[in-house]
């Protein structure tokens, strides 16, 4: 009896031991890894805005939308990258000399009307072009992500020695590199001239290509059969905006503003261009619009003041404004698609033209550009379509 019982015991304190040692097991199980970030592109441009640089302008003002459209069909990952666009001027007269003649334009934002509506302000003037010192400023100023596959790239772009002002260029864009920044270095003029007005010296200093341009060329439209279409569906697309916010007035009034600066030059192409960009998440609103807004994770319609909500909402309770606000999203998302579907037969129609052209033309500031970031952000792992 006395046997019978300590195996009992030991059986018993056996289980217990088990069950404790299981649950400890369980308790140290390691929890699901989090998703991926959603990939990043950074790209800030500095623009020299002195007096012989309106060629230059002018096709900034126009090719922002197909420089964006660039990571449209790009993949890290398997993920879309969401891109981000800084802007700057340098060397315009008009500026403070206590600045070095430098003006940021716009931080490191999506907010893509706001950078084309500053394009469009611009003006040339004079001037002390600064490489330098527009460079470290950009380095210091901005929020580069840290994240070594985010892309992260400068453009600079100008006519005058790449060694002018108090900074050394070459040690700014050595700081760029130390950060993971490329310096790209545009040259508005000769290679000749580029090379020994230090811009290619520039570039090899921060991991960044050297690129020359014709910035008083016109910017090569090929018109193709979807071309009209797509500009068509645009009225469609900012129907399904709802602003809410202190800024609602203004911020749908400058979406309209910036899609007639582009219509203003749809010779460059830059309409179309603009309308595929808002096709795809690279045109994010979420500060003034309800369907953007409602993608954010923290999103509450309930935190919005009723004044501040579109007026055909505000009579309606928290299961009706949301029910608004997703039928709008699908809305625009069955316009982007369309917009997007007739953006790839537009692709293969243009790609087709171009095999019959027999020579190339002298790049211009998109041209250099998309060819650039493709390559470079190739090394971060993107692939295009």
């Amino acid at each position: 009896m006395q046997t019978t019982a300590i195996i009992r015991v030991t059986l018993a304190l056996g289980t217990v031991l088990g069950l404790g040692r299981m649950a400890s097991a369980q308790d140290q199980v390691t929890p699901p890894m989090p998703a991926p970030a959603e990939p990043k592109v950074q790209l800030a441009i500095l623009l020299d805005t002195s007096s012989s640089m309106d060629g230059l302008i002018e096709q900034a003002k126009t090719q922002l939308w197909k420089v964006v459209n660039t990571f449209i069909f790009a993949r890290q990952n398997g993920q879309m990258p969401h891109v981000e666009v800084a802007l700057y001027e340098y060397g315009n007269d008009g500026l403070a000399a206590a600045t070095h003649w430098i003006r940021r334009l716009q931080p490191l934002t999506r907010d893509l009307d706001k950078i084309s509506e500053e394009l469009f302000r611009l003006k040339t003037n004079g001037g002390q072009e600064y490489c330098g010192a527009v460079i470290r400023q950009t380095v210091a100023d901005l929020a580069w992500d840290r994240d070594p596959n985010t892309y992260k790239a400068i453009f600079i772009a100008g006519n005058e020695p790449f060694t002018q002002g108090p900074v050394d260029p070459l040690e700014a864009c050595k700081e760029a590199a130390t950060k993971g920044i490329v310096v790209n270095t545009i040259h508005c003029g000769s290679e000749a001239a580029g090379i020994s007005g230090k811009w290619r010296d520039g570039a090899l200093a921060a991991d960044g290509s050297f690129l020359i341009i014709d910035s008083n060329q016109a910017v090569v439209h090929l018109e193709a059969p979807q071309d009209a279409a797509i500009v068509k569906l645009n009225a469609q697309l900012n129907q399904t905006y709802l602003a809410y916010g202190k800024r609602a007035a203004e911020a749908a009034s400058n979406q309209v503003a910036q899609d007639a600066n582009s219509s203003s030059r749809a010779d460059s192409g830059a309409a179309v261009q603009r309308v595929v960009s808002k096709a795809s998440k690279n045109y994010f609103n979420s500060s003034w619009d309800l369907v953007d807004a409602r993608k954010e994770k923290d999103f509450d319609i309930n935190q919005v003041p009723v004044a501040d909500l579109p007026e055909n909402m505000r009579a309606m309770d928290e299961a009706a404004r949301l029910a608004h606000i997703d039928a709008k999203a699908k809305e625009r998302a069955d316009l982007q698609q369309q917009i997007l579907d007739l953006n790839r037969q537009r692709d293969a129609f243009v790609a087709e033209k171009r095999r019959d052209e027999s020579k190339p033309g002298a790049d211009t500031l998109d041209s250099a550009m998309t060819k650039t970031v493709r390559s470079q952000a190739a090394t971060k792992g993107y692939k295009f379509e």
